[in-house]
């Protein structure tokens, strides 16, 4: 069943979005087009379109769906709106549930410098820095502040009980705020200095230093005027390490892209106050959009959950660059700038974003045939009939039968997938029964697998030859022959990383292969079998902690299920139930004078 095209006369000439699918209505494609009917003639007809991967998708398309909008703003609104929606095969997407590390200065009277993580927009706890680009990146960054300035590293509880200043202060890694060992306007000008270093004005900072150094001096105070000539050179010289300056680019964004086919990567390097802070890379496959497609999607997807800096320096010229800066600026509530800068030294910058999106594309080129290599290898040796493209292992988990449960993890092409990581609690086998779980949780994943018809290309099983019998056992009951199987078994039992001896078991052979313990694929095993072991474990300390906190509470007498989820959502832990003082629990909803008794007697 394909496209009829002669539906193609019946479409709209007007602005729009356009939504192809495939039998199962399944959306590959999403576009939007000034004239809905010409664009779509163009698919279908050779010679229109020249893309490389029109053929795959034509080939697929069974139903093109349709929706006209007034102006070209609103299409490039939807069509963005269903990209997220749906997910489209040959559209680029971004990850929606991608993280964000920052650092924030706390709306306090004593500001407190930190590490946060975030999901889309952050909340508004304090002044945002970033997001970095990873956590060690943050983490350098919050480590070079602190040692140049001794701003506080406690939390806000600890601030407002202490009594005494702690060890950081007598190392004067910190000026004790929590006991007035330094006054507000002070401390202020400690973390006036810490964020114009994070906003990059770092000679500011330096000028700074050096007139209060002279004034220390010249009021005879050599002790603090020496403290601050040693912060004044350790802070030029880890500037001068750090950053790369530019003094064209003040506070932007440059993006590269670089192409090969349908393979896509786009680099995002940041440059703040002139110099280079960072960089971030998107790597996207079997991409059906055009470069200026590419890029607009790009900063939809990015700027709407990252804050976007005042000028964005592009590869190309964008044809509706005026509607994209509307839509940035909108967003960000302040003016933003697209520019293409073609000479000059901004276009130098563009050239460097390009160089490194190269580069980068190269680097995940070389990766991806190393690994394609060893799941060949891999293959070859556990006479496997299918390429591993896609391995899932299973483990299980229980200390004296007690909540037991498993994990599945799976690899691509190599890679640890954590979106299809898999939890399992074990329901009807024996809770000491190690068979009898695998064999439950393999019945319940393959049973809800076939339904989808979306089958991983080996099953490893963490066990020896029982476990390995039971996942055949389960694939001849369910009638599965599209996947390989194998047992990985641990050396004495034990789950250790490094040179140790593993036994590999293959259906219907008597003996286990033994895998040299320098090869690179024993370490691919280890490597899937460790981390199904290790999601396992997490599972299993996850739950029993979880019922041991509840147990304690169920045992005392007046203390009913709404009761209990008031205290530990008020104080959070056991521990800190029984730290409180009378007149704090006296505050949780409900909770009594003969209820406070009764915690004290049973806690205590």
């Amino acid at each position: 069943m394909s496209f009829d095209h002669k539906k193609l006369e019946k479409y709209p000439i007007d602005t729009g979005v356009y939504i192809m699918k495939d039998a199962q209505k399944k959306v590959l494609y999403v576009g939007k087009a000034k004239n809905l009917k010409v664009r779509l003639k163009q698919y279908f007809f050779p010679g229109r379109d020249t893309r490389e991967m029109i053929p795959y998708l034509t080939s697929q398309i069974v139903h093109i769906d349709t929706i006209v909008v007034p102006t070209e703003k609103e299409a490039l609104i939807l069509e963005n709106t269903l990209i997220k929606k749906h997910k489209p095969k040959y559209n680029i997407m971004l990850k929606d549930d991608k993280s964000f590390v920052s650092l924030v200065l706390t709306n306090h009277k004593w500001p407190l410098l930190k590490i946060v993580r975030y999901k889309g927009k952050p909340k508004p706890i304090g002044q945002f820095f970033g997001p970095y680009t990873n956590a060690k990146a943050a983490r350098q960054t919050l480590d070079l502040i602190l040692k140049l300035f001794p701003l506080r590293q406690c939390s806000d509880s600890e601030l407002s009980s202490r009594q005494r200043p702690c060890l950081l202060y007598d190392i004067k890694k910190c000026v004790a705020p929590c006991v007035r060992k330094c006054t507000e306007n002070d401390y202020q000008t400690l973390v006036n200095s810490a964020k114009k270093i994070l906003l990059g004005k770092d000679k500011e900072v330096v000028k700074t230093l050096k007139r209060k150094m002279h004034e220390a001096s010249d009021n005879l105070e050599f002790e603090k005027a020496g403290e601050l000539h040693q912060m004044i050179q350790q802070l030029e010289h880890v500037l001068h390490v750090q950053h790369v300056d530019n003094p064209s680019a003040k506070d932007c964004d440059v993006i590269g892209l670089h192409r090969h086919f349908s393979d896509v990567m786009i680099i995002c390097l940041f440059f703040r106050q002139g110099k280079l802070i960072g960089s971030e890379h998107f790597s996207f496959h079997q991409i059906l959009e055009n470069d200026d497609e590419v890029i607009i999607q790009f900063l939809l997807q990015h700027y709407l959950q990252v804050s976007p800096p005042s000028e964005i320096l592009l590869p190309i010229p964008l044809e509706e660059r005026g509607i994209v800066q509307e839509l940035l600026t909108e967003n960000a509530k302040k003016k933003v700038h697209l520019t293409s800068p073609q000479k000059g030294s901004k276009a130098d910058l563009v050239e460097l974003a390009h160089k490194n999106a190269e580069v980068q594309f190269q680097r995940e080129k070389d990766e991806k045939s190393l690994k394609e290599k060893m799941l060949l290898d891999l293959q070859e040796i556990l006479y496997l009939e299918r390429f591993p493209r896609r391995i899932e292992c299973f483990d299980t988990s229980n200390i004296a039968g007690t909540d037991p449960v498993a994990s599945m993890i799976s690899f691509v092409n190599g890679s640890y997938d954590k979106s299809r990581t898999r939890l399992f609690k074990i329901k009807q086998a024996n809770r000491s029964d190690d068979y009898g779980a695998t064999k439950e949780v393999l019945e319940r994943h393959f049973i809800k697998q076939k339904e989808k018809n979306d089958f991983c290309d080996l099953l490893i099983v963490d066990g020896g030859k029982g476990h390995l019998n039971i996942a055949l056992q389960v694939f001849k009951e369910l009638n599965i022959a599209s996947v390989d199987v194998i047992g990985v078994a641990k050396q004495d039992a034990k789950h250790t990383k490094g040179m140790t001896e593993e036994k590999v078991f293959l259906p219907f052979e008597k003996d286990p292969i033994i895998i040299n313990p320098r090869s690179p694929l024993l370490a691919l095993l280890q490597k899937i079998r460790d981390e199904a072991h290790r999601v396992a474990i997490g599972f299993h300390r996850k739950k029993r902690t979880k019922r041991t906190l509840s147990s304690k509470l169920d045992t005392i007498e007046g203390i009913g299920p709404v009761k209990k989820k008031r205290l530990l959502s008020h104080f959070g832990s056991i521990k800190s139930i029984e730290q409180a003082s009378d007149k704090e629990l006296h505050e949780v909803k409900g909770i009594t004078r003969k209820d406070i008794d009764n915690l004290r007697k049973n806690l205590s």
